[in-house]
């Protein structure tokens, strides 16, 4: 078989996952994996269809891979992801160019639809979001190689008023703690060096399965799998960082002192509204907690502005909390009404160019900040995972603990011998500028 397939997967670090799998049931299959479209018979979209950014490339990538069925080699077009669950009918009636339509639980039908699709046969498949599809963990890491993501749960149970998330994915449904115990040792012995925990919400892993929250459980098992030095995670929600996850934290040394905690506001009369669990109080009770127990903990947030009745004295009760909290990293997104959420239908709708003013002032708000722990950075040691190598400027460009991939700063390091990606060395800090670090390696390659 020479069929080759090209993918294209759009969106967060969830759809990654289900792409990478695809890739491996293609794979294992005996299809050809290529990366140029130009010269693939089959075409994948994952797509993504959060917010209306995301929609928008989602359609722009089919219509633009659509074009190779008219010019290129492309026998057949197939869409899954948000998008596809989301608006498959609309999809089937207004883009003939697609062959064929997976839901988001339906990634483990792609081997049928492409056999379908050969077949100059159309290919839909849905099911209900709550189904779980078997497992499979021999997965294509198509990152780095040295750095993986993994899903641990899917589907939430949070319902937050400007989030869709739910209605296309599905209630909460966490993986087994063997088969993610079995994928990690997969993962480590193809390389992966760090493991990078997402969900929906991580926090609330095990709920629906084990009847409690067993996120620090799966932690203490994972830090026993061989070759895997670093466990990032993302997506812990503040009101479930409970005392046991802060502990093995802290006591578990492949842990890292990292944490993606998303808290999209810090007024509590908008956090109500947003349907959040938590308040203000609460997260700064998080956060306390956090920094006491580990004082080097970096801490990550994510915020939203202009959320439907969002007033001038609300929003500054944001930027005060910022200012006071400090948080080393931070994103902010200006709120997108979401067809079929609740809060879409919120009266006193924000302008658009106040949601961007706003987005703006907190970002500028944050380079400040930024800038200013970045310098009390200098002169402190810490071990760099290298990334790659940048020959303009002869550097290596890598990540301290302090970095997650793709949303967070740099170190660039002058090394005077090779390294290699996925090399893990230590640092000395030398300069800094908002965002990013300058070092110099010390020693050679730490244990």
């Amino acid at each position: 078989m020479n069929i080759k397939i090209s993918f294209i997967s759009l969106g967060c670090d969830k759809n990654l996952v289900d792409s990478e799998v695809m890739l491996g049931l293609l794979r294992d299959k005996g299809y050809t994996l290529i990366n140029d479209e130009t010269e693939a018979d089959v075409i994948v979209v994952n797509t993504c269809g959060f917010i209306q950014d995301a929609k928008e490339e989602s359609i722009g990538t089919i219509i633009e891979m659509g074009q190779y069925k008219e010019n290129g080699k492309c026998k057949a077009l197939i869409v899954t992801g948000c998008l596809a669950q989301r608006y498959q009918d609309e999809l089937i009636k207004e883009m003939p160019e697609i062959d064929a339509i997976l839901g988001v639980s339906n990634y483990d039908k792609v081997i049928e639809a492409v056999e379908s699709v050969l077949d100059n046969k159309k290919y839909v498949a849905f099911e209900d979001n709550d189904h779980v599809p078997e497992e499979y963990i021999n997965r294509v890491i198509s990152s780095t190689g040295y750095s993986a993501y993994l899903k641990i749960a899917e589907g939430c149970d949070n319902h937050c008023t400007y989030c869709i998330i739910p209605k296309i994915r599905g209630k909460i449904k966490s993986r087994t703690m063997e088969s993610l115990i079995e994928e990690t040792k997969y993962l480590a012995q193809n390389g992966v060096k760090e493991l990078i925990l997402v969900a929906q919400d991580t926090t609330k892993y095990g709920i629906d399965i084990y009847g409690e929250k067993k996120l620090p459980a799966l932690l203490r098992e994972l830090c026993r799998v061989d070759g895997i030095e670093w466990i990032r995670l993302l997506y812990c929600y503040p009101e479930e960082i409970t005392d046991e996850l802060i502990e093995v934290m802290r006591d578990e040394e492949k842990v890292l002192n990292y944490l993606d905690m998303p808290i999209q506001h810090a007024n509590n009369d908008i956090l109500r509204r947003m349907a959040r669990k938590g308040t203000k109080e609460m997260i700064t009770d998080a956060i306390s907690k956090l920094r006491k127990a580990i004082p080097d903990i970096c801490l990550r947030t994510t915020l939203i502005t202009g959320f439907p009745g969002e007033t001038r004295e609300q929003f500054e009760d944001m930027k005060e909390f910022v200012q006071d909290v400090r948080f080393d990293r931070l994103g902010v997104f200006s709120y997108s009404p979401e067809e079929g959420t609740p809060a879409a239908l919120f009266e006193n709708q924000i302008d658009d160019d106040i949601k961007e003013a706003r987005k703006d002032e907190i970002m500028a708000l944050q380079q400040g900040i930024s800038k200013s722990i970045n310098e009390e950075l200098v002169g402190k040691t810490y071990s760099v995972i290298i990334e790659g190598y940048m020959p303009e400027d002869r550097v290596y460009c890598g990540r301290t603990y302090r970095d997650a991939p793709d949303v967070d700063g740099m170190i660039f390091v002058s090394c005077p011998y090779e390294l290699m990606s996925g090399d893990i060395i230590n640092v000395r800090v030398s300069s800094s500028n908002e965002y990013d670090l300058i070092g110099e390696i010390i020693n050679e390659y730490s244990e």
